[in-house]
Parts: structure tokens; C-alpha cells; sequence
């Protein structure tokens, strides 16, 4: 059946005798959070499904959340680059939300109230953001992650103001058609991820929600994708299972054993120096490969304002992580970071509001953390670069003179 449109921002479609509403918002808009309260109070469904991942719908509702947050343990687990990329389009929701005087998400903590007042079941429906933020990286190219981190800095730290009436207008079909096909052209892979397997993961959720009657809150981006997969579903061209996209791609092939190429050739290469060229050869490939390694890994250590034990941490490990993919120099000078200037109650408690200028990631302790664990691995890597093609420039050099 096609789809009934209820209003600019709703469509009801009639699928193998359920109804189910779409309910498409800007995350940061005042008018989506009365429109959420009203249609969940006027249509009284028998479920409603909302687009957040468990994870983000107790972070939510539980304001203390980011108290608990343990970053030595996020740096251990290897969720540096996670909770970075998580802070940084947090605080650019934040500041579009500040322009309208609302929060990021707003609109699915009313569907979330307004749904408990009624004593309507509420079901999150949307992938973990763990998850899609993992195969974001994974499946973009070297040149493409470079286009991700670049747009991830430009969003955190953009001053333009954006009016409430440009807000509303992300709702109208052609407004978002344009970003999806602007996103499409700069980043495929992300519009893959982040809107294309979503589409398919909160229609098959959708679809599994209880109830004859289901109203789904949802990004108005995502209504004309999770219509068309709730139509497949309804007619059997698709099935709800999602576990091909709900977990990231193991590594297969070469591929599992890429992060110990590098390593594996600088040792072989440093070994055949001191084999055929001497002590000489031998010592100048080490020199370099420490040289490079421990001065640009402490250099981004000072430039993040690192503690002075912690630059020393960083030129020290920096020669000795960068041979082995098990441990990154990111999680020691993190660790070192945390230890000498320990975060505050208050560090965590502005944490999202820092994290909008320049000048919060170094007056709060712990996004100076995070910023320590960043530049600090980068200027691991870059040094390993460079030394690695300074040790292969050596020993190509020593063969011609040979």
C-alpha cells in the first residue's frame, strides 16, 4: 500500500496489516520534539521505536554518565579514536542545538518521557554506534580516512551559526536528498555506513517491534531508505537479519597480518644492515628509526601540553610501540597523562562543552588526555614513516656502493 503522508515530516505505511508511522526529525530542533510529543499522544501506538542504540539511550537518561567514564580503560580497550570521533560529533550537535536553545537529542528523550508517561513500550532501534563508527574506518580508504579526520576537525571547531529556520528545512526531502548526495560524492563509504546499512538495520528493527500500531522516531534522513526496506521486508524480498552489518569486518587474508609487515621489514632490514654492512650500517639504521620515532612522538606529546614525564614517556616508548602492533605509545602517554594530571569531577562534567573550541581540549584535563593520545600516536607514525624510508634509502644505498 502507499504510503499515507500525515504531515511534511510523517508518512504512514500499511504493510501485511500493521501500521507504521515514520516520524523523521533534526536531532537538535525544537519544533521535532513538540512534533514527537504530540504524534506519540495523539496516535497512542502500541510500541515506539526510537533511533538510539541501548548504549546512548542510558547515557541520556542518566545525566551522571559521563562521571563514570574511565579513560584509562577506553585507552586499554583501543577506544581512543572511538571516544574522540564520539566527543567530536557531540560538540558539533551541541552547537547547533545551542543556536535553538536545544539539546542534541532532545527529540528522542521526549519519544523516550512521552512514551513511559502512556505506558507505551519504547524500543531502541538503532545499531550500536560503536559498530557503525568501526566499519566507517575500516571500510574507507587511506585516502578517505584522511577526508574523515579532516571533516571531523573541521565540524568540531566550525564557528558558523546556523538559524533554527535552516534546521527545519534538513527535514524537507530535497534539503536532505542534496546533503545525502553531497555525501555520497565526498565520502561513499561513509554514506554506506552511517546511512545506507543504518536504513536497512532500523527497518529490520522496526519491523521486529511489537505491536500492530508502531511510530518510529526517526532522523528525517532516514525515512526514504527505512521505508524501502520495510517494503522489501513486508513482501519477503528481504529478512530482518542484520548480522552481515551489526559487527565490524574481521580481518581476512593479508590483511590480519598487515600490522606486523612493518615492523617484521624494519627488523629484517636493520638485521641484514649489521650482517653485511657492519656495526656501522647497523647503528645508523637504529639511530634513525629512534631518532625519528622518539622526537616527533614528543613533540606531539608537547604540543598536546603534555606533562614533562610524559614527553619523556613518549620519546622513550615511541621506538619500542612502533615495532609491535599490540601496544600504541598513544596508550602510554595516555596513561602517564592521566596519572600526573588526573582529571576532575569538573573536567567530566564540561566534558561535551569543551570539547566545541580550541581552548577547552587544553583547560580540561581529561579532553587533554585524548588530545595526548592523539598527537602523540601520530607523531609515532609519522616518525616510523620516515625512518622507515630512511633505513630502505640506506640500504639501497649501501648495495649501490657495492
Amino acid at each position: 500500500m502507499e504510503p499515507r503522508k500525515v504531515s511534511n515530516t510523517q508518512k504512514t505505511i500499511s504493510l501485511n496489516g500493521r501500521t507504521i508511522t515514520l516520524l523523521g526529525t533534526a536531532h537538535v530542533s525544537d519544533e521535532s520534539i513538540k512534533e514527537v510529543t504530540d504524534a506519540i499522544r495523539e496516535q497512542k501506538p502500541d510500541c515506539v521505536a526510537i533511533e538510539l542504540d541501548e548504549k546512548r539511550s542510558r547515557s541520556m537518561t542518566d545525566p551522571e554518565s559521563y562521571r563514570k567514564l574511565d579513560i584509562i580503560a577506553v585507552l586499554k580497550r583501543k577506544e581512543g579514536f572511538l571516544l574522540l570521533a564520539n566527543l567530536v560529533l557531540a560538540s558539533f550537535q551541541k552547537r547547533l542545538g545551542e543556536n535553538v536553545g536545544v539539546k542534541p537529542g532532545d527529540e528522542m528523550l521526549a519519544a523516550m518521557n512521552t512514551a513511559s508517561e502512556l505506558g507505551i513500550p519504547s524500543v531502541m532501534v538503532d545499531r550500536p554506534i560503536a559498530v557503525t563508527l568501526r566499519r566507517a574506518w575500516v571500510k574507507n580508504s587511506l585516502w578517505g580516512k584522511s577526508k574523515l579526520i579532516s571533516a571531523l576537525i573541521a565540524s568540531a571547531f566550525d564557528k558558523e551559526k546556523i538559524s533554527p529556520e535552516q534546521i527545519e528545512a534538513l527535514k524537507k526531502s530535497n534539503e536532505m536528498d542534496s546533503m545525502m548526495t553531497e555525501l555520497a560524492e565526498y565520502l561513499p563509504a561513509v554514506k554506506e555506513v552511517l546511512i545506507n546499512e543504518r536504513d536497512r538495520y532500523l527497518a529490520s528493527r522496526i519491523w521486529e517491534a511489537n505491536g500492530e500500531r508502531v511510530l518510529a522516531v526517526l532522523g528525517a534522513g532516514h525515512l526514504p531508505g527505512v521505508e524501502a526496506h520495510l517494503k522489501k521486508i513486508a513482501v519477503g524480498e528481504e529478512t530482518t537479519d542484520t548480522s552481515d552489518i551489526d559487527r565490524v569486518p574481521p580481518k581476512r587474508g593479508i590483511a590480519k597480518y598487515a600490522p606486523w609487515i612493518i615492523p617484521i621489514a624494519i627488523i629484517a632490514l636493520v638485521a641484514l644492515g649489521f650482517a653485511l654492512g657492519g656495526k656501522r650500517i647497523g647503528s645508523e639504521m637504529i639511530g634513525s628509526w629512534i631518532f625519528w620515532n622518539a622526537s616527533l612522538a614528543a613533540l606531539g606529546t608537547l604540543a598536546a601540553g603534555g606533562h614533562p614525564i610524559t614527553i619523556a614517556a613518549a620519546a622513550v616508548g615511541a621506538p619500542i610501540t612502533s615495532l609491535t602492533p599490540v601496544i600504541g605509545v598513544g596508550l602510554i602517554t595516555g596513561v602517564v597523562q592521566t596519572y600526573f594530571c588526573k582529571p576532575k569531577v569538573s573536567d567530566m562534567e564540561n566534558l561535551q562543552a569543551d570539547a566545541t573550541s580550541i581552548k577547552g581540549w587544553y583547560r580540561n584535563r581529561l579532553l587533554r588526555v585524548l588530545l595526548v593520545f592523539l598527537l602523540s600516536t601520530l607523531g609515532s607514525s609519522t616518525g616510523t614513516f620516515i625512518a622507515g624510508a630512511d633505513i630502505v634509502k640506506s640500504f639501497g644505498a649501501f648495495f649501490a656502493a657495492h
